[in-house]
């Protein structure tokens, strides 16, 4: 799938940025959550959340959508690991399928409702993200 960036999405780029300080790479409009997912640069995210939130939540306002921030990692499994947060992910495998590269993330029985979120929203974000920046055809959590 890749990464293509549009007028639309560099507009939303350039404003996150102004109003965070948190220099990001990509964004997703999540209609179906009503929601903009930004991955923000490896170190950034202090800068994307802020003291208290106030970052992602002046963002949130100004945008008009409840912002997310996922710090980036050229790795693939410290990614998934980024994507899973507050969730402690304990391992993460790769296997290849059909010639695809399926991540199995192992996390705690206790943590796996944080990790899957409402309604699934935080596994849907997960393999969304992990397909279109680490070419990872699926998540599953074990």
């Amino acid at each position: 799938m890749g990464v293509v960036l549009t007028e639309e999405t560099m507009g939303l780029i350039a404003r996150f940025e102004q109003l965070t300080g948190a220099s990001s790479r990509d964004v997703i409009k999540d209609d179906e959550n009503d929601r903009y997912i930004f991955i923000v640069n490896s170190g950034e995210m202090g800068h994307a959340i802020g003291k208290k939130g106030v970052n992602i939540k002046k963002a949130s306002d100004s945008l008009g959508r409840r912002c997310e921030a996922v710090e980036y990692a050229d790795d693939p499994a410290q990614f998934l690991r980024n994507c899973f947060l507050p969730a402690n992910v304990s391992e993460v495998q790769f296997s290849d399928y059909d010639g695809g590269v399926i991540a199995h993330v192992m996390i705690h029985a206790e943590e796996r409702g944080i990790a899957i979120g409402k309604a699934g929203k935080n596994i849907a974000k997960t393999k969304q993200l992990a397909l279109r920046l680490h070419n990872i055809a699926e998540v599953y959590l074990e």
